[in-house]
Parts: C-alpha cells; structure tokens; sequence
C-alpha cells in the first residue's frame, strides 16, 4: 500500500495529491453530515447547550458538534446550516474552532446560524488564538515566541516568523487570524450585541487553552 501510494504521488503531483485529500474528507464530512443531520431531529428541546468544533473536549450536558471527532454527539457540518429549530438553543460556545472556518463566508454561515438557533438574549461565547499577543511580541522584543507547551510547533519552526507563521496557518488548518478588535466588529456586523472581551473561565474554557486564547461572549 506504501509504495502504491508513492507511485501514486509521483504521478499525480503534490497539488493534485492535496486535492484528492481533500476531496477525500469533503466525502467523508458530508456523509456524517447527513447522518447526524437524521440523528438530531430528536432534539428539539429548547435551552439546548452546543459545544461546537469540540474536538476531543466534549462537555457533560451539552450537545457536543464536531466535523471529525469520533466523541462527538453529532458529526455536524459546521459550514452548513444547523438542523436545530430557531430559538432553541440558550448558549453556542466554541473554542479554537473559529479560525478554522474560511471569512468571511463560512464564518458569515456559521454566525448567521448560531443568530437563528439562539434564544433571545442568548449567549455566544468564542475562543480563539489572540493573534495581537505574538504580534506584539515580534515587534517589541527579543522573545523567540516558542509555544507555551512544549512540542506545540513543529522542529522546523526555528525563526520567530516561522512560529508566527505556525501560529497563523497551523499548516493549512487555521483560515484567518483574530485580535478583539476585528472578532468583535465580525460579531458586531452579523448581528450579535453586548460584544466583551472574556476572562479565562474554568466553568467553560479548557486549562490548556488558558494562555494565548482571547475569549469573547457575545449575546442574541
């Protein structure tokens, strides 16, 4: 199979191997769409808690949605309308899940969306990278901007723009860089009021997300 894959590769080209990946999961992502779209009908309850792009933190008491995450309750399609009624969530909450979504068009359906499924006066929280604190680092010291946690970047990243880099892109995984000032005014325009910046909160957030994470909470 290895060397099936290599001939594969040097045929083909690494654009089009890419491609083919990606298609690949498109695939899969859109067949456990349609099955978890089946499996939420049930639940059509109101005060729903969604924990969205969970990944292996899922949450006791919420409804845990994550494209890939085998945890997960529902292997939803987050760039997709949600199959939830209007009105019947009281609280979207999503951690570093945010900037993995393409701007402003997956971002514009997925705010939309959590507008809709919100009850008024609901609470949208977000955490995402903060994009202002290793920019800040890069121009105003000598900080070599190494991660928190060792083992985060990999060995390759041996500049400080390559960890800004790292930061930014996460290979191809992360689509677009936050600071408050821009995540709020995309809250702002699609439609969300009362816009703060957010304390670490243990009661939401995950211990090893603490540092490096802005956090915003937002309401319907």
């Amino acid at each position: 199979m290895t060397s099936l894959r290599s001939s594969v590769r040097s045929v083909v080209g690494p654009g089009m191997w890419s491609a083919v990946r990606k298609l690949r999961d498109e695939i899969r992502i859109t067949n456990t769409h349609r099955k978890s779209v089946r499996k939420s009908r049930g639940l059509s309850a109101s005060g729903l808690r969604l924990n969205c792009g969970c990944g292996p933190n899922v949450k006791e008491g919420w409804i845990n949605i994550d494209g890939f995450a085998p945890t997960a309750d529902l292997q939803l399609d987050l760039r997709r309308p949600l199959p939830f009624n209007a009105a019947a969530a009281a609280i979207i909450y999503s951690e570093h899940f945010f900037e993995h979504l393409e701007h402003p068009l997956e971002t514009g359906v997925f705010l939309t969306e959590s507008l809709r499924v919100l009850q008024p006066g609901g609470l949208f929280r977000v955490g995402v990278p903060d994009a202002e604190l290793p920019l800040k680092l890069y121009a105003t010291t000598d900080d070599d901007l190494r991660p928190h946690e060792e083992g985060m970047h990999p060995r390759w990243c041996d500049t400080r723009l390559h960890h800004i880099n790292y930061i930014f892109r996460q290979g191809n995984e992360h689509k677009y860089a936050y600071d408050y000032e821009t995540l709020a005014k995309v809250l702002i325009q699609a439609g969300f009021s009362s816009v703060t910046r957010s304390e670490f909160d243990p009661a939401f957030d995950s211990e090893q997300r603490r540092i490096g994470t802005l956090y915003v909470e937002a309401r319907k």
